[in-house]
Parts: C-alpha cells; sequence; structure tokens
C-alpha cells in the first residue's frame, strides 16, 4: 500500500481564487495603446516591496455557440502576433462604456458571425495571463440560435473570416492532438464537453 505524497489536513470548502489588496505605493504608466497600457507598479507583499511590469487590458467575453445538432461554431481568423490564421470562438472587447458582460457577448455573436442566441449560460471566467496581464474574460454558452436580420459589415482582419461548424467532440479531439491552440476556444470547448455530460446542470447565469 502506497504513503501518501503529502501530509495535508482534509478541507471541506471548495478550492476559490482569493482576491488581495496589496498596498501600491506607485503606478506608472510606461506606454499607453489603443486597446492595453503597459504599466509599472511598486507594491508590498509579505513585507516586502516588489516591483513588477504588466499590461492593463479592458476584458473581453467569449461564446461557444451550440446547435441542435451538438455542432460548435467556430471561426478561423488572422492573428499579426503569431503570424497564423488560427481557429477561435467568436470573441471581443469590453470597449463599450458600462456595458454588460452579456450584452457584450450578444453583440460579438452578431458583429462576428451574424448570429443571436435565445439561451445564455456562463461556461467560464479566465485569467488569461495573471503573471503579465490584468486581462479576464468571461466564456458564455449560446444555444437556441437564429441569424440575425442583417449581416454586420466586417473589415480588416475579419473581412475574410471563415465559419464553420466542427462536433463538440471533434473539437475535443483536436485539443488534444494539438491542432487548435486558441485558449479560449480550448477553455470553452472543454467546459461546454464537461457541462454537457453533465447535463448542463453545473452553468450560472448571468445575475
Amino acid at each position: 500500500m502506497s504513503e501518501p505524497i503529502h501530509d495535508e489536513p482534509i478541507h471541506d470548502e471548495p478550492i476559490h481564487d482569493e482576491p488581495v489588496v496589496p498596498e501600491v505605493l506607485e503606478h506608472e504608466v510606461l506606454y499607453k495603446g489603443r486597446i492595453q497600457s503597459f504599466v509599472k507598479e511598486r507594491f508590498v507583499y509579505n513585507d516586502s516591496e516588489i516591483v513588477r511590469e504588466f499590461f492593463q487590458h479592458p476584458g473581453a467575453v467569449a461564446v461557444v455557440a451550440i446547435d441542435d445538432d451538438d455542432r460548435v461554431l467556430v471561426i478561423q481568423q488572422y492573428r499579426h502576433p503569431i503570424r497564423s490564421r488560427e481557429w477561435e470562438i467568436p470573441a471581443g472587447l469590453l470597449d463599450v462604456v458600462d456595458e454588460p458582460l452579456l450584452e457584450a457577448a450578444k453583440r460579438e455573436l452578431a458583429e462576428e458571425v451574424d448570429l443571436e442566441a435565445a439561451e445564455w449560460e456562463i461556461l467560464a471566467d479566465s485569467m488569461t495571463s495573471p503573471g503579465g496581464s490584468d486581462e479576464r474574460v468571461r466564456i458564455y454558452l449560446a444555444r437556441g440560435l437564429t441569424a440575425t436580420h442583417s449581416p454586420f459589415d466586417r473589415e480588416e482582419e475579419e473581412a475574410d473570416i471563415v465559419i464553420r461548424w466542427i462536433p463538440l467532440n471533434e473539437l475535443v479531439d483536436a485539443i488534444a492532438a494539438g491542432t487548435i491552440r486558441n485558449s479560449l476556444l480550448q477553455i470553452g470547448v472543454l467546459a461546454a464537453f464537461a457541462a454537457r455530460d453533465r447535463g448542463l446542470g453545473t452553468l450560472r447565469r448571468e445575475q
């Protein structure tokens, strides 16, 4: 009989991230971009003064849209930093002042793929790169899909978006095979896969 690796006390409560509000001694904007800024902060944590540089981001939303045949809508578009046309789920910035997260998700689904949905649930909340950015993304599950009344006029990288409907199981296989690498697609698809097997009973709704 093998021995336990760690002799730790048993915790009955579910795990959760713990917010911390350190004393910030200095905040400096090193570069302010169109979407995000690069900042430096000096703060106190564990009785030590620490300096960190990171990106401040407005946040974003993303949507796993699933039809009645258990297919997920994915889009392919060019992403310049990685020099690749990668497969993604519809997503976009929180760039409208005071816009609720759910309304932003509905807007992005309409703008990127000309769809609207009757049912909306929360799949996951993600901190995309917590060591270097404060970006937060909420990922929704959208069902009961119908076409919008008028197509959206897309430009720049979105002008040649490719849209495909892929069975949920096939996307899980592609993630495992390493052929699709977008983190929001991976998180959203795997969360939808897990939620489906639990009868969607674990999903949250917007309050």
